[in-house]
């Protein structure tokens, strides 16, 4: 398998995640019917990467121009809406998809930006965009806070995960196996900011009256 064939892969899987953990978020957080959990699936699995193609000027997106990425994330869709009770009995199933569309998304993004002829530093952003868009259009549509703004580690590790994507190669080495790290990398810091409850830095509010002192 070429490095392009083994890149859509691993974009497809990214997908095929973000549209379950999209759709299972959706039916905890509201009573829709099944067409409401598919769209909002499909927008959290190709909203990032809807986003980081306009601003390539990639027109139209890549999720448009062919059948494979609406029919993974429609799948994706339907598996959550159909098999929710199985998907229930996996530990943190939520935490499980979430993790693996946000690794995926965050290298795979970068990896594109590349390939259009970006420097790698603009490659890391849109590899974080690419990663965080999707869920942060489907919490705006589902008027929850979204979660790249509550606190936890979770665009901090898709930064990092693009980064190692992105720069890593300028060190030497294939490509591949940068993107395997940044994505083991940013993986494995979204794990551990949910179950040892890591935190992102947060800024130390002062009263008027400490501000005097």
């Amino acid at each position: 398998m070429s490095a392009t064939h083994l890149l859509l892969a691993l974009d497809l899987v990214g997908v095929l995640a973000f549209a379950v953990d999209g759709a299972l978020t959706a039916m905890r957080r509201t009573t829709l019917d099944l067409f409401g959990v598919v769209t909002l699936g499909v927008v959290t699995a190709i909203g990032g990467g809807m986003l980081r193609d306009v601003l390539l000027g990639e027109l139209p997106p890549a999720s448009l121009r062919t059948w494979y990425y609406l029919a993974t994330a429609t799948a994706g869709g339907l598996i959550a809406f159909w098999g929710h009770a199985l998907l229930a009995r996996l530990s943190r199933p939520l935490l499980l998809f979430d993790t693996m569309g946000l690794s995926l998304f965050a290298v795979t993004g970068a990896r594109v930006a590349l390939e259009a002829g970006l420097d790698p530093g603009q490659a890391v952003l849109l590899g974080a965009l690419t990663a965080v868009g999707g869920g942060t259009m489907r919490d705006v549509l589902v008027r929850q806070v979204p979660t790249i703004l509550t606190g936890g580690l979770y665009a901090i590790p898709a930064l990092l995960g693009a980064a190692v994507a992105a720069l890593g190669p300028e060190l030497g080495g294939r490509p591949l196996v940068w993107s395997l790290a940044g994505a083991a990398l940013c993986a494995s810091l979204r794990v551990g900011g949910v179950l040892r409850g890591w935190q992102a830095p947060r800024a130390a509010l002062r009263t008027p009256d400490e501000l005097e002192e």
